[in-house]
């Protein structure tokens, strides 16, 4: 719509939009979806055939194409359809892995979808974001993301962070009733909401008028269209395939020179090179990594963990510090009143009720536990309410730890005031020290401290800081931890992990509920916010190593932790719930936000855990381990097979022996061990402690020497192994069925290297565990078997071999046995040394 609604009285905006304070019906807003569209910033969505034809997007498979080209024009027709035909598989493969990665990721997403409070049917009611449609009244308070371009009906102390539209991080204070001039600026529209935008503090209420492409943020959707940065592992595997490329290119330029000067049949050698440069080099990994990828983000949704952004599942398993919250983290997050402390009890019940947000059916935790504890004493706080009726209200501040509200009583105006007892005894008239003591005492217990305080008022106060009050008591709350929290924190110091829990609770009461569940023990230290901003930041970071708790904390305090420790190379995963936590989520590796928190939270997190746990965070951290030794089992069964090749041809090119593999074959081989073994390794199970482990940096955790050496030694033995089991059959047989004993002896080394490649740890310690923690690298295995037995038996003369006798399939059980045993042994000898 064109119509300017920021200079539109509301009655013109409600005739406009066909709507009305009470909002729409679900009839009517059904209506509207399906004439506007869903309120969401569309991605650019690839047809099929795009993602089909980008499978043969790739200079290897350009080189491949270009040598069937030269085939067809020297007239060897049959070749270049096996070589057409398998490039063909190879990226039918690729297509349909690629289909069903994207339809996964999309499910998961839907998952994640934020949700937004209207009211419908004259009922407020939760539903998804995109379904909310123009007209649609919308209900929004602290923590909530703006769903969609809103005028604003009503607003009470409403501030709203809109540097994602205007760049500027300093919040805006919107209001309700005020008409602007048409040429007011978008960054003055103080009636107006916009789509993405975050509610700070306050609440309000509103008419939707834009949603979707049509809103502000929607417009410009294509300078601010989301893309999730490039994950350490992809990085790292370009980083690899470019120096791999380098190093493959000098080898088979090497043997293209070699065989030039041994005289070989150059159309035969040139088709043997680029044939085997494509077999060599694994240009399928990328997406094998991101099928395993998206394996492990459904087997995490299964353990109440949901995956927004699928990259950051790959460094899950590499986290070294958890800055965790407390309420409803580490603790019930079902506070009740344990304890208080007055010197005037009525007026303590007073202020209770009355500087209190929540009702009986909602609200903040701690104010709906004032809220049953005045029922407990009998104290008729609905009464209180509509006999004092508030005038004026400061919501929550989470920096000064307070909330404030005026209420008209008997014809005087009274401030009430509860917040951190360290807020309110600077405030306070007179002397606090028996309230000092009081509040030492319930926090050593671990219960959590509220203060109330009362004046009387002339006026309003500009500044709240400067009220004065008079203190009447102190309320204790008890949160007890959650079950299996403590079990999770002693299994992530086994796993190396350091857990910091920032609150912003008092100091002593933060150190009391951290040592029940074993996140400060003696000797580590524990410290105030307002203490670290005296540290430099390489102090900050000396002194995290050793801190278990950070009391008083403002959200600058945790956003700082998490920069300083990332300067320092730590992974870190940040957890939240409330609009404080939002600059933390944003920079940290791994953002998670609880089920439970706010709208704001879970739309920057790169995580979402339904149960909000910090048990559930430490299994989540355990099954990236599972994922991240998945992917490097991927990476060294794809390198060990594709050395071992480049090691057979260069060996018997040195020996001046005939081709010991046609190249159709070698892309043959491919399609028999990568295509139907790789893709299963997404399915390993946890095969040892993973926990017991220190956490390894993503690049340590794919590319270390050990990996490099078990890529070399496999890939020498499989290579050694058929050199010398060719050379041997060219003295006694025919060059076909050499050539043919070894293409099949080569294919099944290669299926015994996958099966080896199932466990780090021997093949004959613990023999059950070897069947079943993967089970579908056997079924893998006998595919690749029976296509195998096709090639050799039903069309030999498409792949070049000839029908093996039983003599002949000896040979090929004697190599695999070789090459099983000689990894075994390595494998027996890492484990007693």
């Amino acid at each position: 719509m064109k119509e300017k609604f920021y200079a539109l009285t509301l009655e013109k905006v409600f005739e406009l939009l066909g709507s009305s304070p009470s909002g729409l019906t679900e009839e009517e807003a059904e209506k509207r979806l399906k004439k506007y569209g869903y309120n969401r910033i569309e991605e650019e969505k690839e047809s099929l055939f795009v993602i089909f034809f980008r499978q043969f997007n790739n200079p290897l498979v350009y080189i491949l194409l270009f040598a069937m080209g030269i085939t067809v024009y020297m007239g060897d027709k049959f070749d270049a359809a096996i070589i057409g035909g398998i490039v063909l598989i190879n990226g039918l493969l690729g297509f349909f892995q690629e289909v069903k990665a994207r339809a996964s990721i999309r499910s998961l997403k839907k998952l994640t979808e934020t949700k937004a409070k209207v009211i419908r049917d004259r009922k407020e009611k939760v539903i998804p974001v995109s379904l909310i449609v123009p007209g649609d009244v919308v209900v929004l308070a602290e923590g909530d993301v703006v769903p969609a371009d809103v005028r604003l009906i009503e607003a009470t102390g409403l501030l709203v962070d809109e540097s994602i539209l205007t760049g500027e991080s300093i919040p805006v204070e919107k209001r309700a009733g005020i008409l602007l001039e048409e040429d007011t600026p978008l960054y003055k529209r103080v009636n107006l909401l916009f789509k993405g935008t975050i509610i700070v503090r306050g609440k309000g209420k509103g008419v939707v008028y834009a949603t979707g492409r049509n809103t502000e943020i929607g417009k410009i959707a294509e300078k601010i269209k989301e893309k999730s940065p490039e994950s350490p592992l992809n990085r790292a595997l370009k980083s690899f395939s470019l120096r791999w490329m380098f190093i493959l290119f000098g080898i088979l330029s090497f043997i293209l020179f070699l065989g030039i000067v041994q005289g070989r049949d150059l159309y035969k050698l040139f088709l043997l090179i680029i044939s085997e440069l494509v077999s060599a080099v694994p240009e399928g990994l990328p997406l094998v990594v991101t099928f395993v990828l998206v394996i492990g983000a459904l087997a995490l949704a299964k353990k109440k963990t949901l995956v927004k952004h699928l990259p950051s599942v790959e460094t899950l398993g590499s986290a070294t510090y958890i800055v965790s919250d407390k309420t409803g983290t580490i603790t019930e997050g079902k506070l009740r009143v344990e304890e208080y402390k007055a010197v005037d009890l009525d007026l303590l019940m007073l202020t209770a009720a009355l500087c209190n947000d929540a009702d009986e059916q909602k609200g903040d935790p701690l104010e709906t536990a004032l809220l049953r504890w005045l029922d407990k004493e009998n104290f008729d706080w609905r009464k209180v309410r509509k006999a004092y009726r508030r005038i004026w209200e400061y919501p929550f501040d989470t920096n000064l730890r307070l909330m404030a509200t005026v209420n008209k009583v008997d014809g005087t105006d009274y401030l009430f005031v509860k917040g951190a007892f360290e807020t309110l005894s600077k405030m306070a008239e007179g002397d606090v020290s028996q309230f000092e003591k009081w509040h030492d005492l319930l926090a050593e217990k671990g219960l959590r401290v509220l203060a109330f305080g009362y004046s009387k008022l002339d006026k309003i106060p500009d500044n709240i800081q400067e009220a004065k009050i008079k203190i009447t008591g102190l309320v204790g709350f008890l949160d007890p931890p959650k079950e299996g929290v403590k079990e999770a924190v002693e299994t992530a110091r086994k796993a190396g992990i350091r857990v910091i829990m920032v609150t912003g609770d008092n100091l002593k009461t933060a150190v009391a509920v951290a040592e029940k569940v074993s996140i400060y023990r003696k000797g580590e230290v524990a410290v105030s916010g307002e203490d670290i901003q005296k540290y430099t930041d390489e102090e900050l970071y000396n002194l995290l190593k050793i801190t278990s708790v950070v009391a008083r904390a403002t959200p600058e305090d945790k956003f700082r932790i998490v920069k300083v420790l990332q300067r320092h190379k730590e992974i870190v995963a940040v957890t939240g719930d409330g609009v404080n936590d939002v600059p933390a989520l944003k920079v940290a590796d791994l953002g998670i936000a609880m089920g439970g928190g706010t709208e704001a939270a879970k739309d920057v997190a790169k995580m979402i855990i339904t149960d909000n746990n910090l048990s559930v965070i430490v299994d989540a951290v355990r099954q990236g381990r599972v994922i991240a030794h998945n992917i490097r089992k991927v990476i060294y069964y794809l390198l060990s097979c594709s050395f071992g090749e480049i090691f057979l041809i260069t060996s018997t090119f040195l020996m001046k022996l005939p081709l010991p593999l046609y190249p159709v074959q070698i892309l043959w081989i491919n399609v028999v061990t990568e295509g139907v073994q790789d893709k299963t390794f997404a399915f390993g199970k946890e095969e040892k402690d993973f926990m017991a482990e220190k956490p390894k940096k993503p690049e340590k955790t794919f590319f270390d020497r050990k990996q490099l050496f078990d890529i070399l030694y496999t890939a020498f033995i499989m290579g050694g192994i058929n050199t010398a089991l060719f050379t041997y059959l060219l003295k006694i047989t025919s060059y076909e069925i050499a050539v043919t004993v070894v293409f099949t002896s080569l294919i099944a080394n290669q299926w015994i290297n996958g099966i080896q490649s199932i466990k780090e740890e021997p093949f004959f310690k613990d023999i059950l565990k070897s069947f079943t923690v993967n089970p579908y690298m056997y079924i893998g295995t006998g595919i690749g078997f029976i296509l195998q037995l096709g090639a050799i038996y039903l069309f030999s003369e498409w792949i070049h071999t000839v029908p093996l006798s039983l003599q002949d399939w000896v040979y090929v059980l004697i190599s695999s046995v070789a090459v099983f045993t000689l990894i075994e042994i390595k494998k027996w000898i890492e484990l007693v040394r």
